[in-house]
């Protein structure tokens, strides 16, 4: 009884130990309070050039962004198990589960499908419809470490249900089935999903559609309110600005935050009176957690430079990456004071695919991008005489470019200013696609480390691997 008594002295005083085990005064070992945190950051589709370029817009050529500074780095392979070049859902459940699974499976086995036969998917109407015998869901780290008793949270600009955080806490066939991924988050209703327990402790982002029936405006078909559901399973919860600043963070209860119908905005065009940024997301819900005195898992997505890249929009992918990059300094800051030295804290930054982004060569240093110094974003200036550089025809082309992309001119000409100044501004794509249409790389991305194991990370590795090398680092 007295070492149970000196454990929660411990714990109340917000001392960091190794754990509170012993047994009760009947011989029963008392369950230990895990006192180790992961921090895992997700850039979707920051690829290498995305980097690059993102750090060249903000800080230019000779500055750091924050993820530079990671003392351990790696390279990551991103294949499915069905594809040379991944999409979002199988390489992050690949994070997840250490698992390498088929394009557009989130968080199942080998074998599942996401189509049938007949290359339709397995969904109807945003509802999954896979076949019972299609495969098997496998255990996340978010799973594994709820049971273990850690808090957890998940953090994105993108709607929650979409596949990458999806990922960590859900199971089908296919990541369209929305509807059915809302479900599984709400505590208490039909599709739980029990291994989440009491429910995740902190959850932000967009897609209020997917927790809505449709005949109040979403996109629910069974006539359930998911936002009410986790009122009542006893969810502060915020659907504002003003809401959020007001959410609690003394680790008395669980909070959420559903921003926007769909996606969160890019943080170009974000109204910030109305809607968090990704660093007061991710500050939110480390002081949420650390509230709770325990260790905890926190994953942070910046969703949106994938979708600014699949616009060929090189300007709104950059400053999204950036906003990622302030996450992970708010961050380090945070958990600094809580952790100092992070002996107890390991925080992880990668990406889950590569985009076709390129840069020509041969620039001048352009430095970082301000009004009228459009940089990384401008014209490619020989770095000689400082002139524009031509194509065949005598016509200028950008430092940035596409493979692929909505961005392909059939004719090429003169690019003003003016263009490069609007924010609009679609970078030229060799192949032409529709709107959205440009394609995910094949290209491996980075990863670095810092903290607790973070010497594990180092290398080249695959995406799977990472899964089993955060428990190594854990020791779960």
């Amino acid at each position: 009884m007295k070492l149970k008594l000196l454990c929660a002295a411990l714990v109340g005083a917000s001392v960091l130990v190794t754990a509170c085990g012993g047994s009760d005064d009947d011989g029963t070992p008392a369950p230990q309070t895990p006192t180790k945190n992961v921090l895992f950051f997700l850039g979707d589709g920051m690829g290498v050039t995305t980097m690059t370029a993102a750090r060249i817009y903000s800080v230019g050529e000779t500055g750091e962004l924050t993820m530079d500074q990671l003392p351990e780095t790696a390279f990551v392979h991103t294949y499915s198990n069905d594809g040379q070049v991944t999409d979002s859902a199988p390489s992050m459940a690949a994070y997840m589960t250490g698992v390498k699974m088929n394009n557009e499976v989130i968080s199942m086995s080998p074998e599942t499908k996401a189509t049938d036969a007949d290359g339709k998917p397995y969904h109807v109407k945003n509802d999954s419809t896979c076949p019972t015998s299609n495969g098997a869901a496998v255990e996340t780290l978010l799973e594994q470490m709820k049971a273990a008793g850690y808090g957890t949270g998940v953090v994105t600009t993108t709607r929650i249900t979409h596949a990458t955080p999806a990922t960590t806490y859900s199971h089908v066939c296919h990541r369209d089935a929305e509807n059915t991924i809302a479900a599984a988050l709400v505590p208490g209703g039909a599709g739980y999903n029990a291994k989440l327990a009491d429910g995740i402790d902190v959850v932000f982002g967009g897609g209020t559609s997917y927790f809505t029936p449709s005949t109040a405006g979403g996109k629910r078909n069974d006539g359930r309110d998911l936002i009410a559901e986790l009122q009542k399973a006893k969810y502060s919860f915020a659907a504002d600005k003003s809401a959020f600043d007001k959410l609690p963070v003394d680790g008395s209860t669980k909070i959420a935050g559903l921003f926007t119908k769909d996606h969160m905005s890019y943080d170009l065009d974000r109204d910030a009176s109305k809607e968090p940024s990704l660093s007061e997301m991710t500050g939110k819900a480390i002081d949420a957690l650390a509230a709770k005195k325990k260790g905890f898992f926190l994953m942070v997505e910046g969703g949106r430079i994938d979708h600014a890249l699949h616009a060929t929009n090189a300007r709104r992918a950059l400053q999204d990456t950036v906003a990622f990059d302030n996450a992970i300094k708010t961050a380090l800051g945070k958990m600094q004071a809580i952790d100092p030295g992070l002996k107890n804290t390991l925080v992880v930054v990668t990406a889950d695919h590569d985009h076709t982004l390129h840069m020509n060569g041969y620039a001048k240093i352009t430095g970082k991008t301000a009004p009228g110094n459009p940089g990384v974003l401008g014209l490619v200036n020989d770095y000689v005489k400082g002139q524009p550089s031509k194509d065949v025809d005598g016509n200028p082309y950008t430092v940035l470019g596409f493979g692929n992309g909505p961005g392909y001119k059939s004719t090429r000409g003169p690019i003003s200013s003016a263009e490069l100044e609007n924010v609009d501004y679609l970078q030229e794509a060799t192949v032409p696609m529709p709107t959205g249409g440009e394609t995910h790389g094949g290209g491996d991305v980075f990863l670095g480390a810092t903290g607790l194991g973070a010497d594990n990370f180092s290398g080249v590795l695959t995406n799977n691997e990472v899964f089993g090398l955060i428990k190594k680092s854990l020791g779960l």
